[in-house]
């Protein structure tokens, strides 16, 4: 029994391993390569943002657990909005570079039904990713998710976040849209969002 509970443990803890390898040989570069390929129905522009038509987009995963506030916090609350999920994290430098635009853009769009999310990872300590909002002026939810869990729901093959920082856009019917894999400024964040705001 205990032999099993360890094997269950190591394999938990090689899981985990493997994501944070994953995240880390693609965190905080500014590079815009971008997979599109195979049957993956999207298309990499030339600011490093992937799109997916309307017809061809595949459902978010279910994203739920605790903000850094220490509340519950569900994706699922925002639906029938647009939701732009951002993966951040406190020490990432690309990560402070767009903040400010993210939290500027955030207001700037809040009358017009998008609502921004942030994905807080990799911060062993709450404590740096709240002062890290708090010196940003970023005002809107961010899951604390220290250990990339939530990344892990997004299925292979879609529009997935590879990168801290990664922006993955939801349209109103809860689908993903366009993903960028690279920070960005208030202008390259409006030309990814503003065609999913824009559709019917």
């Amino acid at each position: 029994m205990s032999l099993g509970r360890a094997s269950r443990r190591r394999f938990t803890l090689l899981a985990v391993t493997a994501v944070a390898g994953a995240l880390t040989l693609s965190a905080c570069s500014g590079g815009s390569t971008a997979g599109g390929g195979g049957n993956t129905n999207f298309v990499t522009g030339s600011g490093g943002v992937s799109t997916v038509a309307k017809g061809d987009r595949v459902a978010a995963p279910k994203l739920d657990g605790e903000g850094l506030d220490g509340k519950p916090l569900d994706l699922a609350d925002y639906r029938g909005k647009v939701v732009v999920l951002n993966v951040w994290g406190s020490w990432c430098g690309p990560c402070r570079l767009e903040a400010k635009y993210f939290a500027k853009v955030s207001e700037e769009t809040a009358g017009q039904g998008v609502q921004f999310v942030g994905i807080n990872t990799r911060d062993a300590q709450r404590d740096a990713a709240i002062n890290f909002e708090k010196d940003y002026g970023v005002e809107y939810p961010s899951f604390y998710d220290p250990i990339g869990k939530l990344i892990l729901r997004f299925p292979k093959g879609t529009l997935n976040p590879q990168a801290i920082p990664s922006t993955v856009v939801i349209d109103r019917d809860g689908k993903i849209a366009a993903r960028t894999l690279q920070a960005l400024d208030a202008d390259e964040l409006h030309k990814m969002i503003d065609p999913i705001i824009a559709e019917k």
